[in-house]
């Protein structure tokens, strides 16, 4: 929903807020804030509030390091779960360099502009996301210990499931926060659970990953709990995946593209090596691939769960493409600009995909499983990857890929 300046001065001041949140993410797409007084709301409208950006992952070093964060109104928020006197509100920012143009590490704006140029070639992408993650008990210093929240199983319900009532308190905190999830349940790892989102415009569905691993963090703590997103939290159990589900329509049409769904499909097969680097970024992320249902080959199948890319038995405007690989530590905002990039390729190069698979590869006898292209195997292989292909660099800024890249 769109806001002037002026409505949302007066919201501040009706609704008691005290501390406006200014949020950006850094490159690795963890959420950072600076929270300002509502007397220096004008001069965030109009010069930006500048920050120490040598100190954020990606941003560069300290010899020109000052940025300036430039809040996008239409991101307006209270902050549930913080007090009603004295509110705090939040407001995702656009990060300028003080000429004002766009910063390279932005990658809010790289997705934007992503939008922009495929809304400009005729196509328009929705996105949704499937979020997991697990709770684990805390120590008395609050820091994760080894001991999951419960012992439940997939779709369990309570007591069995002792995950109930934080999957209700996130999921009525995000909708007062005017986002919607779809649905949630305990899913099959001790202390894991999903919730899922519905369908948005890409840069509404990347800002509602961040807010999401914020909120549950939130949440999860006052509970006693402790949130955990990464993407092999216990060994010999299921990882935490990031599920995307894509659609793309003819803009202003209503109707999807005939013959858009398998070339997107084949535009994200042959450029998936590269991006993996950006889908799946620590070390651990290479322990959940190939485990557990989530991918290790390039492949594609109707309903098929054990694939790279799936098409989910729905209908009409449920219909859509599910990327399997990324994980919940990714940066949404890249993730979701290089799968535009990659479905834009195969639609406008007019690509072919190759032949579902209709069968679980890990069942499958080593023979059968070398016909596979297969993801990479680490985080170097993956890093090599993407520092080989052309499509990368024609559309990660240089200083981005150097970050992910480099071996520190």
């Amino acid at each position: 929903m769109g806001y002037s300046q002026s409505e949302i001065v007066q919201f501040i001041g009706e609704e008691d807020v005290k501390f406006i949140r200014l949020a950006f993410s850094d490159v690795y797409g963890n959420q950072k804030n600076i929270s300002v007084m509502p007397g220096e709301l004008e001069r965030a409208f109009h010069y930006g509030i500048a920050f120490d950006a040598s100190s954020v992952d990606g941003f560069g070093g300290e010899a020109r390091s000052d940025l300036f964060l430039h809040p996008d109104l239409s991101t307006l928020s209270i902050l549930p779960w913080r007090p009603e006197h004295g509110r705090v509100v939040r407001m995702y920012c656009d990060i300028k360099q003080p000429d004002g143009t766009p910063s390279p590490a932005d990658t809010r704006f790289l997705l934007k502009e992503t939008v922009r140029q495929a809304k400009a070639s005729g196509l328009e992408f929705r996105f949704g996301s499937e979020m997991e993650f697990y709770l684990f008990m805390p120590d008395k210093e609050g820091r994760r210990t080894e001991i999951p929240h419960d012992e439940a199983g997939y779709m369990d319900i309570s007591p069995e499931d002792r995950g109930e009532n934080v999957r209700r308190e996130i999921c009525l905190t995000l909708e007062q926060m005017g986002i919607v999830p779809e649905s949630s349940h305990h899913e099959e790892g001790p202390g894991q659970n999903e919730i899922d989102f519905r369908f948005s415009d890409p840069v509404s569905a990347a800002d509602n990953a961040v807010t999401f691993r914020s909120v549950v963090a939130a949440i999860a703590a006052r509970n006693g709990l402790f949130a955990d997103f990464s993407p092999k939290p216990i060994h010999g159990f299921p990882g935490n995946g990031m599920h995307i589900n894509i659609s793309v329509r003819k803009r202003g049409s209503g109707e999807d593209i005939r013959g858009a769904e398998a070339q997107m499909i084949a535009g994200i097969l042959e450029q998936i090596s590269g991006m993996t680097v950006f889908l799946n970024r620590t070390e651990t992320s290479y322990d959940r691939l190939g485990c557990c249902k989530a991918p290790k080959y390039v492949s594609w199948s109707p309903e098929n769960r054990s694939q790279l890319i799936r098409i989910p038995a729905a209908f009409g405007e449920y219909r859509r493409v599910e990327l399997r690989s990324p994980d919940p530590l990714c940066n949404p905002y890249l993730c979701f600009t290089l799968v535009i990039r990659a479905a834009q390729y195969g639609i406008e190069k007019g690509l072919i995909p190759p032949s579902p698979v209709e069968m679980n590869l890990s069942d499958m006898s080593e023979n059968v499983r070398e016909g596979f292209k297969r993801l990479p195997r680490n985080l170097q292989e993956a890093r090599d990857a993407a520092l080989k292909s052309d499509f990368i660099a024609e559309y990660v800024p240089k200083n981005i890929i150097d970050f992910y890249c480099s071996v520190v």
